[in-house]
C-alpha cells in the first residue's frame, strides 16, 4: 500500500524534513513534463522544478489541506514557470532595446526587415537578434543560453528560412499592390 502524501507531509511538519523527499521522488517525474511543457526546454524545466520543490518545502506548513498536496505543488510550479518566462521575456527585451540602439540608422528595406524580423516566434526573433544584432557566434549564443549548439545552429536555420518565406511573401504583397 502506498504512503499518502499527507502521511509524509505531517512527519514534515512534526520535525522529519527527510520525509520530504517521498513527495519529490513522488512528483517529479509529472512535475517535470509539466514544465518542460511550460518553459519549452528540460534545463529550464529542471530548474523551476528544483525551485518549485524548495519552495513548496519552505511553505508547507501554509499548506491548509495535507490530502490537498498535489494540486498546491502544481500552483507553486505554474507561478515559478511564469516567473521563469517573465524572466526571460524582460532579458529578451532588453537586449532587443540594446541592439536597436547600436543599430545604424535603418533604410526603408531595414525597416521592412526589422518589422518581419519583430514578428517571428520568439526564439526564433531572439536567435536572430543575438546573432546578427549581438554580432554573437553561434557558440556564444549557446553558452549564453545554457543550450547545445547543434540545438542553435539547427533553430537559427529553421528561423532564417521562415524569414525569407515571410519576406518573400511580403515582397509577392507589396507587387500585387503596385500592379494595376
Amino acid at each position: 500500500m502506498a504512503t499518502s502524501d499527507q502521511y509524509y507531509v505531517s512527519r514534515c511538519l512534526d520535525g522529519h524534513p527527510d520525509d520530504f523527499r517521498h513527495l519529490v521522488r513522488r512528483y517529479h517525474p509529472v512535475l517535470m513534463v509539466h514544465l518542460v511543457g511550460q518553459t519549452g526546454s528540460a534545463e529550464q524545466a529542471e530548474e523551476a522544478l528544483q525551485e518549485t520543490f524548495v519552495r513548496g518545502y519552505f511553505n508547507l506548513s501554509k499548506l491548509k489541506n495535507p490530502k490537498s498536496f498535489f494540486p498546491w505543488i502544481m500552483g507553486i510550479s505554474n507561478r515559478v514557470a511564469l516567473e521563469l518566462r517573465r524572466k526571460k521575456h524582460r532579458q529578451f527585451q532588453a537586449m532587443a532595446h540594446l541592439a536597436e540602439q547600436s543599430m545604424p540608422p535603418r533604410s526603408s528595406h531595414d525597416h521592412s526587415l526589422a518589422h518581419t524580423i519583430a514578428k517571428l516566434p520568439d526564439f526564433y526573433r531572439e536567435l536572430i537578434l543575438l546573432r546578427y544584432y549581438s554580432d554573437l557566434s553561434c557558440k556564444e549564443i549557446a553558452e549564453q543560453l545554457d543550450m547545445p549548439i547543434g540545438t542553435i545552429t539547427k533553430t537559427l536555420s529553421r528561423a532564417y528560412a521562415l524569414l525569407r518565406e515571410m519576406l518573400r511573401n511580403q515582397e509577392c504583397v507589396q507587387d500585387c499592390e503596385v500592379q494595376p
